[in-house]
């Protein structure tokens, strides 16, 4: 009985947290001001905690004199919030090698966006602790950060910021061999793998002409390995039905979707064709926080 009760409850908090979360995240994610964060941090604290302090007053907690809420604070903030260093990620190869246009073609639009300082977003999967808190992982910088970006319909869709680094990180570690990946975006994962010397083949389906042409024409011939790159024009489950079984990759990672919202189901149906492929690893964008709703 209290084992279920405890596992209410965090059930609970996490609900809490990611309400709080996610409405600040679309709402007002440059809620929180250099100043305020200055004049706290020349206190003697650091930036995170200076903003998780301010962050936590802005969502109505009490973490001084309330008890529950200084738990719920403890639990969460001190592991959500994390001050990024902007050097880290522009020395980042990409970054580093594929310069952008702006243009457009179609309805996308390739275009360079950019985090004001102290801004917030999400920066990394989601953490599960072994109680089950689900932990949402939101990063900011102490200076303007730029990174590109595609645009549809003037809605971004595509991006190469520091989530994209960090959770596609893995994928790029254990790629080898031939390697299939599932969505085309900005071909941060095709450049990074191509890379890579145990990197035989990158072949890469995509079903957006217009992301194909931008990326053909603008940031393939940057590739320093581009011969590597085979692009196929296909709807993902199409092709991984009739066409992957036939073709022995090594290695497939998908990245088809925007964010968990809308991975889900994809995700589930991409796994039923796992099965057709014994011999393959297979990896997907953002996993760790997708299971988190199984």
């Amino acid at each position: 009985m209290r084992h279920n009760m405890v596992k209410e409850n965090v059930k609970q908090d996490n609900y809490k947290v990611f309400s709080l979360v996610s409405n600040y995240l679309n709402n007002a994610p440059d809620y929180v001001e250099k100043e305020e964060i200055e004049e706290l941090v020349q206190g003697g604290i650091s930036y995170e905690y200076a903003f998780s302090i301010i962050l936590a007053a802005a969502f109505g907690l009490d973490i001084v004199d309330n008890t529950a809420d200084r738990e719920l604070f403890n639990q969460y903030f001190l592991q959500m919030i994390h001050h990024l260093d902007g050097g880290t990620y522009s020395s980042n190869l990409y970054y580093k090698n594929i310069k952008l246009p702006t243009i457009k073609i179609g309805n996308s639009e390739l275009k360079y966006e950019k985090y004001k300082p102290f801004e917030a977003f999400v920066c990394d999967d989601i953490i599960q602790t072994k109680e089950g808190r689900q932990i949402p992982q939101i990063g900011f910088f102490d200076r303007e950060f730029i990174y590109p970006a595609v645009l549809e319909r003037n809605r971004i869709w595509m991006t190469v910021t520091p989530n994209e680094i960090e959770t596609i990180q893995e994928a790029v570690d254990q790629a080898f061999g031939h390697v299939l990946t599932y969505g085309l975006g900005l071909g941060y994962y095709a450049y990074m793998v191509s890379e890579k010397e145990r990197v035989k083949t990158v072949t890469i389906v995509e079903k957006n002409e217009d992301v194909i042409q931008l990326f053909k024409q603008y940031i393939l011939p940057q590739f320093d390995n581009a011969e590597k790159i085979t692009i196929i024009k296909a709807d993902a489950f199409e092709f991984a039905e009739e066409k992957m079984p036939m073709n022995n990759y090594d290695f497939v990672f998908t990245d088809l979707w925007h964010d968990v919202s809308d991975g889900l189901d994809m995700y589930l149906r991409m796994k039923e064709f796992e099965k057709n492929c014994p011999g393959t690893v297979f990896m997907y964008w953002i996993e760790q926080s997708i299971t988190c709703y199984l």
